[in-house]
């Protein structure tokens, strides 16, 4: 039996988030400053202080301090273990108390101290069992300063844990995150094959994705912007996309980069020839889906914000 790799269409949340961090430009990765291990910091939220420590090339939270900014608690030391035996009574959150780690953090005397802490996610869904009015602020403020871009170039796993912490905030569900991931791996893995194959960044590229938007959706990328009312400017298209967009244009990108291989296409020209074979193939998967359901798949859907508050968490 041959050992395969899982194909993106198989991988878990987990494996696509190793592989869009493995699949990143390079650029990302080449940096001069590093945050130590153990490194602590204070952050303020609406004036409480929250100290986080760096642990394993990203940011960790004091959990007592976030309980007690959040609930207001005058004795939050208190107030955090009778809430982790609510959390355990109530869901049976043993398997989320288990990523809570004792890390060393600096208490009033100065002294360190074995502290409660948690990585950003772990902190979201402990949040969510605390009830607060200002439990939707705090994510905001921790999609901001949980993921600072010096951990980002240390670690680029911590670029998409942003990412996806802003959709999960947004909204988003679980199986459109793994199509958007999906993308970003597709995305990145064929402009890594378009740079080794001589192909210019920039206009070039951008060109052979609208060669491949054209074959896929019948529209240039510019054209798929105007359709679904967003700024190119300001916005990302598929963080707009239907989850089906997402699947048909990881298809064209995937089946793009596989043409280039098995033709071993060089230059712009070869590499456009490929990018219209492969905006073929997942145009034709578009168009039988239409055939089959009556109706388009080109959607003028988006998730531009629908009130302020959500306006200003896209911001």
């Amino acid at each position: 039996m041959t050992n395969e790799k899982p194909t993106m269409v198989d991988m878990s949340m987990e494996q696509l988030i190793q592989q869009a961090a493995k699949t990143a430009p390079i650029t990302t990765r080449d940096i001069t400053t590093h945050i130590p291990e153990g490194h602590t910091q204070v952050d303020l939220f609406k004036n409480q202080e929250i100290r986080k420590t760096c642990h394993n090339d990203e940011w960790w939270y004091s959990v007592v301090d976030i309980v007690g900014a959040l609930s207001q608690s005058t004795d939050p030391s208190r107030y955090w273990p009778e809430l982790k035996s609510n959390i355990i009574k109530e869901s049976g959150g043993s398997e989320l108390l288990g990523e809570i780690e004792k890390l060393k953090m600096p208490g009033k005397d100065g002294k360190m101290y074995p502290t409660d802490c948690a990585n950003p996610e772990t902190i979201f869904r402990i949040i969510q069992s605390i009830p607060s009015p200002h439990a939707e602020p705090f994510k905001k403020w921790l999609a901001k300063t949980a993921y600072e871009r010096v951990l980002e170039a240390q670690n680029p796993e911590i670029a998409v844990s942003r990412a996806i912490m802003t959709w999960k905030i947004q909204g988003r569900e679980d199986d459109w995150i793994k199509n958007r991931l999906q993308t970003v791996v597709s995305r990145n893995l064929l402009t890594r094959e378009w740079q080794e194959r001589g192909v210019k960044e920039g206009l070039e590229y951008a060109m052979l994705t609208d060669t491949i938007s054209r074959g896929t959706f019948e529209k240039s990328t510019s054209e798929h912007y105007e359709y679904k009312g967003l700024n190119k400017k300001r916005h990302n298209l598929r963080d707009h996309m239907t989850g089906l967009e997402l699947v048909l244009t990881m298809l064209g990108e995937e089946a793009t980069k596989e043409f280039a291989v098995d033709r071993d296409a060089q230059g712009f020209r070869e590499n456009r020839e490929a990018a219209k074979s492969g905006g073929a193939v997942a145009g034709d998967a578009r168009k039988s889906i239409e055939n089959q359901t009556r109706k388009p798949v080109l959607s003028r859907d988006n998730f531009l914000p629908k009130n302020n508050q959500q306006k200003l968490l896209e911001e």
